[in-house]
This record gives C-alpha cells, sequence and structure tokens, in this order.
C-alpha cells in the first residue's frame, strides 16, 4: 500500500552518536515508502553517527530539526530507534524527554524498538502497558509500571515496541499500520 500514510507527517529520532543504523534507516523508509514525510529530530543539526551491533561505526545520517524547533502537534507519529548509547543519550535529553511525552498526552501512535524504550521510561509512559524491547531492559521497565514481554513486535493502542534489528520487518509493517490508522485514545492512559 504505498499510499497509506499519504499526508501523514512523521518524526524519528536520531541521537549525535549512537542510534542503531538498521533500525532508523528501515522505519524510515518504511514509512516514506507507504507515503508519509518523515523530518530527522535530535538533539543537534548535522551530522550523525550511526551504529552497527552498538560498536561498529555505520553511516552518516542528517539531523534535519532540532528539539527546540519542532513539537508533537507538527506530527502524526513518531519513531525511537535504539542503540544503547543513542538511547541513552536521547534519554538524557530533558527536550527529547518531554517530546516524547508529549505524543502520549495527544494519543499519537508512537513506534519504538531495541533500547528506545529507556526514553519511555523516562518520558514516565510505560505503567499499565505492554511492551517488548531489548531483553536487559525489562528489569527498568517492570520498575517503571510497564508488563515486559518477550515478543517480535507488541502493540499495546497505539505503541508499538520490538526487541531488536532482526524484528525490523514486523515492527516496520505494524509501525505503518497504526500511523495509518492515527490517533488512539487509550495512548493517553500512560501520559
Amino acid at each position: 500500500m504505498a499510499n497509506e500514510l499519504q499526508g501523514k507527517k512523521i518524526a524519528i529520532l536520531l541521537a549525535p552518536v549512537g542510534s542503531e543504523q538498521a533500525e532508523f534507516e528501515e522505519p524510515k523508509k518504511a514509512v516514506e515508502d507507504a507515503g508519509a514525510t518523515v523530518d530527522v529530530v535530535g538533539l543537534q543539526t548535522g551530522d550523525a553517527q550511526t551504529m552497527n551491533s552498538d560498536v561498529n561505526p555505520g553511516d552518516t545520517f542528517t539531523v534535519e530539526k532540532t528539539f527546540s524547533e519542532v513539537s508533537a502537534d507538527e506530527y502524526d507519529g513518531l519513531i525511537v530507534p535504539g542503540g544503547t548509547v543513542g538511547a541513552d543519550n536521547l534519554r538524557g535529553s530533558d527536550e527529547a524527554v518531554n517530546f516524547v511525552h508529549a505524543f502520549f498526552e495527544q494519543a499519537k501512535p508512537v513506534g519504538v524498538i531495541c533500547h528506545g524504550p529507556w526514553t519511555l521510561v523516562e518520558a514516565d509512559v510505560v505503567k499499565g502497558r505492554t511492551l517488548t524491547s531489548y531483553p536487559t531492559l525489562q528489569t527498568d521497565i517492570r520498575n517503571a509500571g510497564g508488563n515486559w514481554v518477550d515478543e517480535e513486535v507488541v502493540t499495546d493502542q497505539g505503541l508499538v515496541t520490538s526487541r531488536n534489528p532482526d524484528d525490523l520487518p514486523a515492527f516496520c509493517s505494524k509501525i505503518v499500520e497504526e500511523f495509518a490508522e492515527g490517533k488512539h485514545k487509550d495512548q493517553r492512559r500512560s501520559a
């Protein structure tokens, strides 16, 4: 469905260094192929160094807008890639955390993969939610009130999560579906 997301605008986060390349590149391509316009949002504009398997440098990509230049109001959905260092950089930024939280307040769909749920924990939006992540985050998610499960892709009222790059085909398919559906009123319940 090439035009499933026609007219939709999606934000995808990218840390200055450390976001997992495949978890950034493949979801971005999936939503663009479905017709969405995508803005790459980060802590600073310019080149950002991605990683492969957290330790091998990947390609560089351009961050187009900073958190101070955008608002969740402008977007129909959000993608948060993983990567240990990248996710840690994002969760350490109040601007990034507030941006993520705003999508839940506005009941907009959010797709998060691998270590990306660290930003959800910091944004205090996992309480009462069922989600997955890279396995080492399960204690963080449970301590924040979430229900962690070990599944390829989990959808909970507009929140789509997956564990790692192996899950990208299922993750990409499900985020396109959720973004096409639009707002999910129960997304607000954890905000």
